[in-house]
Parts: structure tokens; sequence; C-alpha cells
């Protein structure tokens, strides 16, 4: 089987799930990082320059034996199986799945801010999620791993579920959104957890150090 993740050349966590997984399974792949000049001819075209097709004109996009598949939660789920870190029961595996969904939910939350070009309704539009939709989203994840009796969101060992989780949440707590505060995680206790425990993992710290740029910060857990 030949993979090829393509992506840019950014650690956000829609593609970081499959990157690492794929990275803690020992599997092989191509990690192909694009600029962003061949990203954006591929929303006009739906390929790359060497006739890769992009699906739905998005990424991140993984090509497997020369089909392309695209979608956060398709493409990690290949990964995750692939590398050992998906459930195979049917309902642990939807647990997964609806951590997944969740951090797309969060991310959407911030969509309308991202795209707000005056500085000034910026900085209110992220004050004002600061203050509510996001704490309160990020509380349900809170209420969900504490279900769980392990320190994982599902069962008792590190699935695709905690790497999305500790990348969201590293992104949104690393300062580099202005105007989010970086203790946004600071009412979450077990999410703090959670994240240090990702953070700390020997294969997730080799990948870090291999891949991201130099002086990054993993979030404030």
């Amino acid at each position: 089987m030949v993979l090829t993740f393509i992506y840019v050349d950014l650690p956000f966590w829609r593609a970081e799930i499959g990157r690492i997984a794929l990275h803690l399974g020992k599997v092989d792949f191509v990690d192909r990082r694009i600029s962003r000049d061949e990203f954006l001819e591929a929303k006009e075209t739906g390929r790359l320059r060497d006739g890769t097709i992009i699906p739905f004109r998005q990424i991140p996009c993984l090509v497997v034996d020369g089909q392309s598949i695209a979608q956060t939660g398709g493409i990690s789920r290949i990964c995750g199986k692939l590398a050992g870190l998906y459930p195979t029961d049917m309902v642990a595996a939807a647990l997964v799945d609806q951590v997944i969904d969740m951090a797309t939910d969060i991310t959407v939350l911030l969509g309308p801010a991202n795209a707000e070009q005056d500085d000034a309704k910026k900085k209110q539009m992220r004050l004002d999620l600061a203050a509510g939709p996001l704490p309160r989203k990020i509380g349900f994840l809170e209420e969900q791993l504490g279900r769980n009796t392990g320190d994982w969101f599902v069962g008792d060992s590190l699935t695709i579920a905690d790497i999305a989780a500790w990348r969201l949440f590293g992104w949104l707590t690393s300062g580099t959104i202005d105007h989010l505060p970086t203790d946004l995680l600071a009412p979450f206790p077990k999410l703090r957890k959670l994240c240090r425990q990702v953070n700390n993992d020997p294969g997730v710290i080799d990948w870090v150090h291999r891949t991201y740029p130099k002086g990054y910060a993993p979030g404030n857990f």
C-alpha cells in the first residue's frame, strides 16, 4: 500500500491526527507538504500541478494507492486503523468519531472571526467566543472525557480522539490566535491532563522535533 498525505506545512489538527497516527504506528507514508499557492490553484482546478485529484478541493487529502480521499474524519479513521489507534468495536469507534466531530464544531465557531477583515470587530468576536461559546463546547468534551474510567477519551489507551483534542487545544491556547486567551483550558483539568499525556508521548515528541517549526509552543496545558 502506497500512502501520500497532502497538506500545507502547518501542524493544524485536521492534518496532524492522521500524520501523527501513521508516525506512531510506524506506517510508511509520503508526507507531502504543498505550498499555499499550489493549494489555491487546487481550490480552483480540483487537482495539484502533477494531476493528483483533490476531492471537494479541500485538504488534508490522503492518497491510497492512487485513490484520493478527503475530509478529516474519513482520513483520520483510515490512518487510525492502519496505526492500531482506532477501535474495532462499533460503539467504541463511534465514541472516537464524536470527539473528532466536536473538534470540527469548535473550529467552525472561529470561522466568522477568522474571516473578519476589520481588526476591531475581529478582536471583539474572539473575545465574545472566549467568554461563552468556546468554553461551553470545551466543557462538553470535559464532561465526555470524565465519563471514561481511564485517562483517555475511549478505552485505556491512546486513540486518534486524544490526538485530535491535543492538537486542537494546542492550537487554541498557543497564543498564535490574537485575542484568544492562552488559559482557555484552565477550568478543564481532565482535558489539561489528557493533553499533557499526549504531549509527553515519546512518539509525539519525536514527531514534533522532526516536523514542527523552530520555537513551536505546544500549547498551554
